[in-house]
């Protein structure tokens, strides 16, 4: 079996609920050894977080803590603080996501921890960041959500606000604090000297708004919400079929007249003011209607075989079960499972990533999320060379659990 891209780099993981652990989800799926403080006890909030499943697991934490190792410390404990500042010396990344200063308070932020391991790679995820005016305020998916702007753009323009369907806010600062730690990495490589990434879940929800921010700035247009349309684009939107399921097309100037002709739309094509993508803006709500009014006539399966089969760009607007059972998603491999020793055999996503110089993703077993303080002991062992008395010690005194 050929190495994995981050063997060697070991995580030391204090985040919790969703983005921290979905970033060190992704590390310890390309390879690096993530160790997971958790609280003894209760551990991750997301533990108990539903889904439940009969073995009293969370099918929540089991989506964002595969493959990494739980240590129980508790970190209001001199011990169990000791024990951090110690392992903290021994690793290349540390991911925390406590409000400004909690970490410092624990005598385990960036200035201490880099004392004593100037190459660690030191990643903060906060609401609002460090500093500013919202620095100390509590934030939550669906709070980002609508302070960005991002639910002002979603939904149908007569309908209200609506979240997006899954916890973007969330999602999108996970993958930006792995791409923070994978950055800091690089460039200890280059200097030798590690970094502290302050990374703002506010922040990256403000820069996903990029073409949004482009209309207001070339236009001084504030965007609203279109539905499934597209505001520079005619047609891109989802429309129902006779069988009353929904297709989206998403057309631009070369697939007009083929689309037009596979709908049998002949006033539409004739229309030379349509030929062009600026023309149908123009002529948005007539363009829309008709195209409305032809799908109307025609079931999804056979009204997406005739566009595909002309070059129209299409999809159908597929459930959750219906794309994880599609064949292309099966044979991509992006549903695997685990064995867990109180849950059994679960289904599980895959990392994305395929790579072709090391083993295939798809052959390779998923990692098993931990159970809470299962690796504790050996974690104390090996990177601390912690001897069993000492461990019966510590656990003693509650520093461990």
């Amino acid at each position: 079996m050929r190495v994995r891209p981050l063997s060697g780099i070991t995580v030391l993981d204090f985040s919790r609920v969703l983005a921290g652990p979905m970033a060190t989800q992704v590390l310890a799926e390309l390879g690096a050894d993530v160790i997971k403080v958790e609280r003894p006890g209760a551990g991750d909030e997301s533990r108990g977080m539903q889904p439940v499943l009969p073995s009293g697991e969370s099918a929540y934490y089991f989506a964002f803590n595969r493959g990494k190792r739980s240590v129980a410390l508790d970190l209001k404990s001199e011990g169990g603080r000791r024990l951090a500042r110690d392992l903290a010396a021994t690793v290349d990344v540390v991911v925390e996501n406590f409000l400004p200063g909690g970490m410092d308070r624990l005598g385990l932020g960036y200035r201490t921890l880099s004392a004593a391991n100037p190459g660690l790679v030191y990643v903060s995820c906060t609401g609002f960041g460090q500093n500013g005016p919202y620095a100390n305020r509590k934030g939550y998916d669906t709070v980002f959500q609508a302070l960005s702007g991002l639910m002002s753009l979603t939904g149908h323009p007569d309908a209200p606000p609506a979240k997006a369907g899954i916890p973007v806010a969330d999602m999108t600062s996970g993958l930006w604090i792995a791409i923070a730690a994978l950055t800091g990495l690089v460039g200890r490589g280059t200097s030798g000297r590690g970094t502290h990434v302050d990374l703002s879940m506010m922040d990256v929800q403000v820069s996903l708004l990029a073409l949004a921010a482009a209309r207001l700035f070339a236009l001084d247009e504030d965007p609203a919400r279109t539905g499934t349309e597209h505001p520079g684009r005619v047609p891109s939107a989802a429309l129902r079929c006779a069988d009353g399921r929904w297709l989206h097309i998403s057309c631009s100037d070369q697939h007009w007249l083929p689309l037009c002709e596979a709908l049998g739309a002949s006033e539409l094509a004739e229309d030379p003011a349509l030929r062009s993508n600026a023309g149908r803006l123009a002529q948005r709500d007539r363009v829309m209607s008709a195209l409305a009014a032809a799908f109307a006539t025609r079931p999804q399966a056979e009204l997406a075989a005739a566009l595909r089969a002309a070059g129209v760009p299409t999809g159908e607007v597929n459930t959750v079960r219906e794309i994880l059972a599609d064949e292309n998603t099966v044979a991509r491999g992006m549903v695997g499972s685990f064995e867990h020793p109180a849950a059994g055999s679960f289904p599980a996503l895959r990392t994305p990533l395929r790579m072709s110089d090391v083993d295939s993703f798809e052959a390779a077993p998923l990692g098993t999320p931990p159970r809470l303080g299962a690796d504790t002991e050996a974690v104390l062992r090996d990177r601390l060379g912690l001897g069993q008395n000492e461990i019966d010690a510590l656990r003693q005194e509650g520093a461990i659990g």
